[in-house]
C-alpha cells in the first residue's frame, strides 16, 4: 500500500515540475517524508540534476537540512555545488554531527573544505573531533546531540530541561544522568520520569547499571550491545569515564548493513566498496574482481599438478575421470557450508576464537554423518544408473566403493577445514569472511584429489 502511494506522488510529483507549478509542487513536498523526498530527488538527479538542485531549494530550511542528511554522497556533492554558502552553512548546523561526519568522509577534499569554511567554529571543532577517532570506532558513528541530567535534578525539573534542550536532541526518550565531571552514573527515561512525582529525586529513580561502550571500542561492539540489551541508544564514554556521545538504534542499522555488503563481497571473492553496485563503473568492479579470480586461477595449478602427477594411473582406470567434478563440488560445497555457519555464528557472538576445538569437534560429526549419507547414495548410484542404466562397465563394485569412501574423507577434511579458517582468522584479527567460500574451495579441491588418488591407489592397486 504504502509502496503505491509513492509512486502515486511520485507521479503527481512529476507532473506538477513538468507544468513548473512549482508553489503545488512545494506543498506536496511539506506533506512527504524526507526519506521519500530524498528518493524522489535521487531519483530526479539520474535523469536530470538541475532538476534535482531546484527541487531541493523548494524545501524550507528545516525539512531540507533533513532530507540532505538522507541523500547519497553523489547527491550532496550536487546539492552543495547548487547553493550559497549561507545556505550549506544553514544545512551543517542543522544536520546531526555523526551524519555531517559521515558525509566529510565520502565527500572530495574540495567540497570538504568549503563546508568545514560555512560551519560555525563549535561545528567545526567538534566535526574535526569526530574525524580524529579510529575508522569503524564506536566515537566515529557517535553523535553529541543527547539530553544529560544531574543526579540531584528532581523529575519537575529533568521534564522541563527536556522541553527546552529536546528539540534539537537525535533522542529524548532515554537520558543520561552525570555528575559535575560528566562522568556517566546513571540512566533514566522518559517513562520512568512520567511515572514518578514530580519532586523525586533522579538519584532516586535513575539506573545505575549502565551498559556503554568507549570510544575506542570497535563499532560492532555498540550494534552488539544494542542488540543483545534491546536499547534504543547506547552511551559513549571517553577514557576517563565521560559521556561523550551515544550510538542510536539507527546508527546500528546502517553498521549491520554495510558490514553484511562488507562480508557478502568477501565471501563472494570481491574486494569491498562503500560504493553501491548501481553506482559502480565497470573498471571498478573489475578492479574489485580481478585480484581474487587471478589468485584463485592462479591457485588452481596445484590442482592441475596433482592430476598431471597422477597421469598413469589414470589412463590405466580411466573412468575414475569422470567423478573427479563431484568429489571436488562435494568437498567446495561442504567446505562453504561450515564457513558461512561459522563466520555467521563469530559475527553476532555466538561463538569465539576460544571455541574452535568445540566447534571443530562438532563439525566433524556432522560431517562423519554428512559423508557416510553422501558415500551410501552415491555408490548406489555408480551402481544402478553408472553401470547397469548407463552400460559403463569401467564402474566395478570396487571403483564406486573407492569412489563412495573417498567422499567421506573429503567431507570431513572440508568441513574442518571450513570451520578452522575462518576462527583462526578472527583470532589472528583478520575478517573471516575472507576465509570463505573461494578460498576453502581452492584448498579442498587440490586435497580432495590427493585423498582421491591415495585411495585409488591403495584399493585399486594402480
Amino acid at each position: 500500500m504504502e509502496e503505491r502511494n509513492y509512486e502515486q506522488r511520485r507521479e503527481k510529483l512529476l507532473e506538477l515540475l513538468e507544468s513548473r507549478r512549482l508553489k503545488s509542487l512545494q506543498n506536496e513536498l511539506e506533506d512527504m517524508n524526507e526519506f521519500d523526498i530524498a528518493e524522489f530527488l535521487t531519483e530526479l538527479g539520474e535523469e536530470d540534476k538541475q532538476k534535482m538542485a531546484m527541487v531541493f531549494r523548494l524545501l524550507s530550511k528545516g525539512q531540507g537540512a533533513e532530507v540532505f542528511a538522507e541523500l547519497d554522497a553523489p547527491e550532496q556533492q550536487e546539492i552543495i555545488g547548487s547553493i550559497t554558502d549561507k545556505e550549506l552553512g544553514y544545512i551543517i548546523e542543522e544536520m546531526y554531527v555523526d551524519d555531517a561526519v559521515d558525509m566529510m568522509e565520502e565527500l572530495p577534499a574540495n567540497i570538504v573544505k568549503r563546508v568545514m569554511r560555512t560551519a560555525t567554529p563549535e561545528t567545526r571543532a567538534l566535526i574535526n573531533q569526530y574525524l580524529k577517532y579510529p575508522e569503524n570506532s564506536a566515537g566515529s558513528i557517535m553523535t553529541a546531540e543527547f539530553v544529560d541530567l544531574k543526579k540531584y535534578m528532581n523529575v519537575r525539573e529533568s521534564i522541563a530541561r527536556i522541553r527546552r534542550v529536546g528539540e534539537d536532541k537525535e533522542t529524548i526518550y532515554v537520558c543520561y544522568v552525570t555528575n559535575a565531571h560528566r562522568r556517566l552514573e546513571g540512566v533514566v527515561t522518559v517513562k520512568d520520569l512520567l511515572l514518578h512525582d514530580d519532586e523525586a529525586a533522579i538519584e532516586d529513580i535513575m539506573d545505575r547499571n549502565v551498559i556503554f561502550v568507549r570510544t575506542t571500542d570497535d563499532r560492532s561492539e555498540a550494534a552488539e550491545r544494542i542488540s543483545d540489551y534491546d536499547l534504543l541508544a547506547i552511551p559513549v564514554v571517553d577514557r576517563e569515564d565521560r559521556l561523550v556521545g551515544i550510538v542510536t538504534v539507527d546508527d546500528v542499522i546502517d553498521v549491520l548493513e554495510e558490514e553484511t555488503t562488507e562480508d557478502f563481497d568477501l565471501m563472494s571473492g570481491v574486494s569491498p566498496s562503500d560504493t553501491p553496485y548501481s553506482r559502480a563503473g565497470v573498471l571498478e568492479l573489475w578492479k574489485r574482481r580481478i585480484p581474487w579470480l587471478m589468485f584463485l586461477m592462479l591457485s588452481a595449478t596445484f590442482t592441475s599438478m596433482i592430476i598431471t602427477r597422477f597421469e598413469d594411473a589414470l589412463a590405466k582406470t580411466a573412468v575414475l575421470t569422470g567423478f573427479i567434478p563431484m568429489l571436488m563440488g562435494t568437498g567446495g560445497n561442504s567446505g562453504s557450508q561450515s564457513s558461512t555457519a561459522v563466520i555467521r555464528s563469530l559475527s553476532i557472538g555466538d561463538t569465539e576464537p576460544g571455541d574452535i576445538l568445540r566447534v571443530v569437534w562438532k563439525e566433524i560429526r556432522v560431517a562423519v554423518l554428512c559423508g557416510l549419507a553422501l558415500a551410501v547414495v552415491n555408490f548406489f548410484k555408480m551402481m544402478l544408473i553408472d553401470r547397469f542404466l548407463l552400460g559403463n562397465d569401467g564402474v566395478t563394485a570396487l571403483v564406486a566403493l573407492t569412489v563412495s569412501v573417498t567422499l567421506v574423507f573429503v567431507v570431513i577434511f572440508a568441513k574442518a577445514v571450513g570451520c578452522t579458517l575462518p576462527m583462526a582468522a578472527e583470532k589472528i584479527g583478520i575478517d573471516p569472511a575472507v576465509m570463505a567460500s573461494p578460498l576453502i574451495s581452492t584448498i579442498t579441491d587440490a586435497v580432495s584429489l590427493l585423498i582421491y588418488f591415495a585411495l585409488a591407489t591403495v584399493m585399486l592397486h594402480i
